[in-house]
């Protein structure tokens, strides 16, 4: 078995991805053409699309991707195809991420959107064994009131829901404004998650630790210049879910090789590895996989144990992850039978 196909055996976790971000270059031109779009006609022209020129750039591409979603039932085709193109890396668990009010101050209706991703992802169990639950994205840029009305959203209607996020812009926007919905949501049996260090500095990270204690933190790339904010991430057992090529897209890192990930490890941090938004970055959980690999040097156990760990920070009940844990052992033995390692 060759390297490419040892890695793409391994069985993955994926815990930072977008649902809209996840949007297929044909259906993105489907929704283009719903709304008579005539700007870019085929997938080449897209790729002009899809090219950042800095990571403020990079949200206001999505927020183009987020004007063209005007109907609740659009979202099971995106959750649908999301988890169909995972299970295509042998991705077996998803916790992918809604932005709910994105869509909500758009004027859909939130428990609509909610029931048509459920329905994507049973659909996509069924058929591709793939399991997946959800985490709602507070979106800074709408504010801490409007971050509260989301709360009472998923109060309302929680179906899968796991855990809440904050992303969208750092810069102007500090955590400590959100440290009461954090608490909140802990009391609610919700897990914490929180977009950090991706576009401010590692002061964010120190404030995000303190203020909303948060059980994972994504990207978390500002954090791998500071070894005392390392050792204290490793010391609270907070995972961080990198997102190599998405950093690299949008300028976050200047090339796949200063990426912090090695430091994480080192430093003793947890870590998952992810796609965040796959099409938009030209990427895959096996590219991802492969690249640290060939580029970056990591060996195929040590691939796997990033693996392992990802199911170990899961937020899947602890039955589930015991025997996800013990499947992917089993089939790590058998990737090393073939592989001769």
């Amino acid at each position: 078995m060759s390297t490419w196909e040892t890695i793409k055996a391994l069985p993955k976790v994926e815990q930072h991805i977008h649902i809209i971000g996840s949007t297929r270059p044909e259906t993105l031109l489907w929704l283009m053409e719903r709304k008579g779009n005539p700007q870019y006609p085929d997938l080449q022209s897209l790729e002009e699309f899809y090219r950042y020129t800095s990571f403020e750039h990079f949200l206001e591409v999505y927020s183009t991707v987020n004007d063209l979603v005007d109907e609740e039932s659009i979202y099971e085709r995106l959750t649908y195809e999301m988890l169909e193109d995972c299970s295509r890396s042998n991705t077996r668990h998803v916790e992918c991420i809604f932005s709910a009010y994105d869509h909500v101050r758009r004027g859909l209706d939130y428990g609509e959107m909610l029931d048509a991703i459920n329905r994507g992802i049973r659909r996509a169990r069924e058929r591709f064994g793939v399991s997946c639950n959800i985490r709602v994205d507070l979106v800074r840029n709408y504010g801490p009131e409007t971050g509260m009305r989301v709360l009472d959203l998923i109060e309302e209607k929680g179906d899968n829901i796991v855990a809440i996020d904050t992303g969208g812009s750092e810069a102007g926007h500090p955590p400590r404004l959100y440290r009461d919905h954090y608490e909140r949501a802990r009391e609610m049996g919700l897990h914490t998650v929180a977009h950090q260090g991706e576009g401010a500095g590692a002061d964010y990270v120190w404030e995000c630790l303190r203020e909303l204690r948060p059980e994972r933190i994504g990207h978390g790339v500002a954090a791998g210049g500071d070894p005392q904010l390392l050792r204290e991430l490793a010391r609270r057992g907070v995972a961080v879910e990198c997102c190599p090529l998405s950093n690299v897209a949008t300028g976050v890192v200047p090339r796949l090789e200063d990426h912090p990930i090695r430091r994480f490890i080192e430093s003793g941090v947890q870590l998952s590895v992810n796609t965040d938004d796959p099409p938009m970055f030209g990427s895959d959980m096996n590219k991802e996989y492969w690249l640290l690999h060939r580029r970056l040097g990591f060996s195929l156990r040590q691939l796997f144990q990033i693996s392992l760990d990802s199911v170990e920070t899961s937020f899947i009940p602890d039955k589930e992850k015991e025997r996800m844990r013990e499947e992917f052992l089993g089939e790590w033995e058998k990737v090393c039978d073939s592989w001769g390692g």
